[in-house]
């Protein structure tokens, strides 16, 4: 009997440990492998719902603790009273089922298998089993194994720390097969970055040259050293006259390491601001770090409504790097995109080139930065207004689309900001309805110790629209609840909302979905 009650322990500990290691992987994936995000979303995970997660309308049944820290509280009591049984009972408890919401599988993106994760889990699972067998030489030889179930985030953030300098080395074989297909191809490199902007930027800018042939530009947001290594190594072709690189960056150095190998004949700068503003904490380190986009160029193109990068022409004078200004609203930028009576007109160094007809979903100053770098890339000043019909909207930013159903919908699902978020709220209250407006969105994130005033401003300015406002997720409702001050509709998923959307609406009515966080956010 003995025998058979420590087989049943065991498998429900190995099932827990299964369960808590497929969870806790998904998130390490979607995070980049980022060690750091295990602490963050543990602590995302960890905070205590905020309100029914089943019935929508005004939150009211608010709850001040999680099955989690039930769980926890339960641990404590059954180790101190020395109940192993209960002990083992609990943890598997924990491990199957918590945090509750965090699925094993996965709704918007599901585990990928790569060498990479095989890596990692191995490393972790092995790391746990050595921990385990030890416990079974100590007096209590349960309580080891269930500290593996309960510590899988932490022993994945350490085995992805001591894998870092593993891949790092791996990943350089990559970049030099790319940097030596950039030398044999020898495009012309145009790098684009900015905390949001420089995805749309650089489909317009494509939109510019595509006419001309041989234009290659980085894939969706491939803007990183594996996905810009991968994008060069996959899609340069033979015979690629330009080379749009978008660059991102989580923190100081990873623009610089990536234009030191793909190096920018034309650095396009498009804003800074607070994305990803919980790692790197404050604006001037972001700046700092977009700023390493310049120090190889040869040309500078900067969108000078941008408050931050207005001191950049400045900062280059010394460099005697060309610059080119760019933007909608300030008049001292040589290239402009300026609306006048409905349409835009186009201006380049004090010349009316022409007026085009306003593309909803296109923001100005986006359009500003690619026609800046077309000019500089030889587009004949003739030909550029007569391109911009090929501009379009990019798929998920602030994409205008009338369903069906005639309703008419404003997808700005992708990477939400605050000044995209009012940009996209502007359109949304700028369009000829009959009916009602609504904003469905999980708020926005990474923005460190702002988060929660953003969250309220974006809030307090849907109210000010008179538009209605339907939280998904728990992420950020209070702040989001707290700012529009009224009844707000909640779901747990997108898909509920979409759901709600479709049975709600009718012809005359708008919608806005604003931001679409990954399920491994609460």
């Amino acid at each position: 009997m003995h025998v058979l009650l420590d087989v049943v322990m065991a498998a429900a500990l190995v099932a827990a440990y299964v369960a808590q290691l497929l969870r806790w992987l998904r998130v390490l994936q979607r995070e980049h492998y980022e060690p750091n995000s295990m602490s963050r979303f543990l602590g995302r995970w960890s905070s205590p719902p905020v309100g029914s997660a089943r019935a929508p309308g005004r939150l009211r049944d608010q709850r001040p603790v999680t099955l989690s820290h039930v769980l926890v509280v339960a641990l404590v009591i059954t180790v101190v009273a020395r109940l192993d049984v209960a002990i083992v009972a609990v943890t598997a408890l924990y491990g199957l089922v918590c945090p509750r919401g965090l699925s094993m599988r996965g709704r918007t993106g599901r585990l990928e298998w790569t060498r990479r994760l095989r890596t990692v889990a191995s490393l972790a699972t092995a790391s746990s089993l050595v921990v385990a067998l030890l416990g079974m030489l100590t007096r209590r030889p349960w309580l080891l194994a269930v500290a593996t179930v309960w510590a899988v985030p932490v022993v994945l953030d350490l085995s992805a720390r001591v894998l870092a300098p593993y891949e790092r080395r791996r990943a350089r074989s990559f970049v030099e097969q790319a940097r030596t297909r950039l030398a044999r191809v020898a495009p012309r490199v145009v790098a684009i970055t900015g905390s949001y902007g420089k995805t749309s930027t650089k489909n317009h800018l494509a939109d510019l040259l595509r006419a001309d042939g041989g234009v290659v530009a980085s894939p969706r947001s491939y803007n990183n050293r594996a996905g810009l290594s991968r994008a060069i190594n996959e899609g340069l072709a033979d015979g690629t006259r330009v080379f749009i690189a978008e660059m991102g960056t989580y923190g100081p150095g990873e623009i610089r390491e990536l234009t030191s190998w793909c190096t920018p004949e034309i650095a396009v700068a498009t804003a800074v601001g607070p994305v990803h503003l919980e790692r790197m904490k404050t604006l001037d380190v972001i700046d700092a770090a977009k700023f390493e986009v310049t120090e190889l160029a040869r040309t500078v193109v900067v969108n000078v409504d941008d408050r931050r990068l207005a001191q950049w022409p400045d900062r280059l004078a010394p460099t005697g790097q060309r610059v080119r200004t760019v933007g909608s609203l300030n008049e001292a930028a040589s290239v402009r995109v300026v609306l006048e009576a409905g349409r835009w007109t186009i201006l380049a160094d004090g010349e009316v080139l022409g007026a085009v007809d306003v593309v909803l979903g296109v923001q100005p100053t986006n359009l500003a930065c690619a026609i800046g770098a077309a000019l500089e890339l030889g587009v004949p000043t003739g030909e550029l207004v007569g391109r911009l019909a090929r501009v379009s909207p990019v798929e998920n930013r602030l994409h205008v689309v009338s369903a069906e159903s005639g309703v008419v919908v404003i997808d700005d699902t992708f990477n939400a900001n605050p000044a995209s978020a009012l940009a996209a709220l502007t359109v949304l209250v700028e369009l000829a309805l009959e009916g009602r407006r609504v904003v469905v969105t999980p708020g926005l994130i990474e923005l460190g110790p702002d988060q929660y005033s953003e969250n309220l401003s974006f809030a307090k300015k849907v109210a000010f629209a008179r538009a209605e406002l339907v939280v998904v997720g728990r992420t950020n409702v209070r702040p989001l609840e707290a700012g529009y001050a009224g009844p707000i509709t909640r779901f747990d998923t997108r898909e509920e909302a979409v759901a709600w959307v479709r049975s709600a609406l009718v012809v005359g009515d708008g919608v806005l979905y604003l931001n679409d966080l990954p399920d491994h956010y609460p």
